[in-house]
């Protein structure tokens, strides 16, 4: 077949978040059509997480890691969105250095910041938040429909996207074919709406308190941050290929045309430093993955995570930041869900040696609705690919 055309885009869009609030931005969306000549479009939208851009989690071009383009050269019509504030769609507050959190302006000197900056942010508020996330996904959405002529998408997300798509999906069954997950954020415990809503803000926005946790737009995180993170879910001979942490640190500093020039030790000699907008998130728990019985019945949900993933499974005993998979898939309502725990990978799965298995597994979820002959269930994957119900 002929190669999957790629074309990105530059989706206008009416801002939501309180920082630029009714300004017409631009959230950017690559699209690669793997459609045959004279077929139906198939579109699949893919949603990054918290801190990784799309690009990088969905598109990276090194050896077989292009999660997207696995699925377009499998005729499929695939775009990856990026939120505001992440990778090349607008980043509202997170171009000036002075409103990173002030606990990290450390790394701002020397470069750019000559000097310690220590005045405090010039935005003292969370970035983006909930309802934001929520408008941009709806955008985007519907100018897929639009351009494809389709009724209905597949959603894939990794991570935190979680948040979004979940309560997209369940706000609009009609327009969402089938929902994937892979290493889902899930906090059983996290913020509820409003009281008597489904999903409105629970408090007035912009969000400033607690300082220490709202008071800014952005964070910061560093390649050692990044391979420090990683290698606590290392737990299997071979499990990264060697030199991943610097492919994937060099293709998140090529979607941060800002950050790329801050950080180091040396000034003049940046090292880079990846910027992560700061968000007050709400409605996705316990009580609204059951929400009007959408989940696994108007919207089948497959869901993959690694074995040795450390980041989406924590202590109950955290609060909001306790995480749970497996309470994930028990909340979800209806029958049609799937669940797969995969030996040897962790949180940052796309980019290790299981990677394509998730491509496969993503593929044979969108073209047939089950995986390995399941339809339905969660299932421990071991290494020779021998699955154990986990029910």
């Amino acid at each position: 077949m002929a190669s999957p055309v790629l074309t990105d885009h530059h989706v206008p869009h009416v801002s939501t978040i309180p920082a630029n609030k009714g300004e017409t931005i631009e959230l950017f969306v690559r699209e690669r059509n793997g459609t045959p000549a004279g077929g139906p479009r198939r579109p699949v939208l893919m949603l990054h997480g918290r801190s990784v851009p799309g690009l990088v989690g969905f598109d990276l071009q090194y050896k077989q890691y292009g999660w997207a383009e696995e699925l377009a050269k499998a005729k499929f019509d695939v775009f990856i969105m990026e939120l505001q504030g992440s990778g090349r769609s607008t980043r509202p507050m997170m171009d000036d250095p002075r409103n990173v959190s002030p606990a990290q302006q450390g790394l701002l000197s020397p470069n750019p910041n000559a000097t310690p900056y220590t005045g405090g942010p010039l935005y003292t508020s969370q970035l983006n938040n909930s309802q934001s996330d929520w408008d941009e996904v709806a955008t985007v959405v519907d100018f897929i429909l639009t351009t494809t002529g389709a009724t209905e998408l597949d959603l894939i997300g990794w991570s935190a996207a979680a948040q979004q798509l979940g309560p997209y999906a369940i706000k609009n069954p009609a327009k969402v074919r089938s929902l994937f997950l892979l290493a889902p954020i899930f906090p059983p415990k996290g913020r509820a709406s409003a009281p008597g809503t489904d999903f409105d803000a629970p408090v007035a926005l912009p969000v400033s308190l607690p300082a220490a946790a709202f008071g800014f737009p952005m964070t910061v995180s560093t390649k050692d941050g990044l391979e420090a993170a990683w290698d606590r879910d290392l737990h299997c001979p071979k499990q990264r290929e060697a030199g991943m942490v610097d492919v994937v640190w060099k293709a998140i500093m090529e979607n941060d045309a800002v950050g790329i020039n801050w950080g180091g030790t040396q000034a003049g000699q940046p090292t880079g430093l990846n910027r992560v907008r700061n968000s007050y998130w709400w409605g996705w728990n316990y009580t609204t993955v059951p929400l009007h019985g959408r989940l696994g019945n108007d919207v089948p949900v497959c869901i993959v995570y690694g074995a040795h993933d450390s980041t989406v499974n924590t202590s109950p005993d955290l609060g909001l930041l306790y995480f749970s998979v497996p309470e994930l898939y028990k909340a979800i309502p209806g029958p049609q869900k799937l669940m797969f725990r995969i030996a040897c990978a962790g949180h940052q799965v796309p980019w290790e040696r299981e990677a394509q298995l998730v491509h496969r597994m993503s593929e044979h979820w969108l073209k047939n609705g089950k995986i390995e002959g399941a339809t339905t269930g969660s299932y421990d994957r071991d290494e020779d690919g021998v699955l154990t119900p986990l029910d």
